[in-house]
This record gives structure tokens, sequence and C-alpha cells, in this order.
């Protein structure tokens, strides 16, 4: 028998369950053969959808680097700021 679904709250009822493929943005990944962001980038896209939070909640902020195109690749909200500034913008 299979398992029972758990049943949602009216509030919740709409809720979309959200992929990886919804992490995904159409922006060409731009790092070198070999670098290690690639696979941050793929883990972070692969666990965002076990968190629950709509992607419209969500902002990725990054400073200076190649780490820092992280906002591009993500389908989520995002700010790319300058050398040291990322804590202070992300705090408001």
């Amino acid at each position: 028998m299979p398992p029972a679904q758990p049943s949602l709250s009216p509030e919740n009822a709409a809720i979309i369950q959200l992929t990886r493929k919804d992490f995904v943005s159409d922006q060409e990944v731009r790092w070198c053969p070999g670098c290690g962001d690639y696979s941050i980038l793929a883990q972070t896209q692969k666990q965002m959808p076990d968190f629950g939070v709509p992607r419209e909640n969500i902002v990725f902020i990054s400073g200076i680097g190649c780490s820092g195109r992280l906002p591009y690749y993500m389908n989520t909200y995002g700010f790319h700021t300058i050398h040291g500034r990322a804590p202070t913008l992300a705090t408001g």
C-alpha cells in the first residue's frame, strides 16, 4: 500500500514543488574548466528546492572575483557588489 500523502493546510495548498531546474538560469557559465565553483553552483542548485522557500524570497549576494558570478547563474534575485561591500549589502 502506498504511503498516505500529507494533507496541506489551506494556506499551503497552492505551494508548487520546486526542482533543481527552477534554480538554473539561462546564463552561460563562464568559469575555467576544472574550477571548483562549478561544484558549488551545482550543489547549491540541487539543495535549494529542499528549503521550500519561493524563488522570489531568495537573494544571492556576491562580491568580486570569479565566484562573484554566482548570482547570474541562479534563477533568483541577486546582487553583484564591489570589494568588501557584500556583507553590508546583505545586512541592509
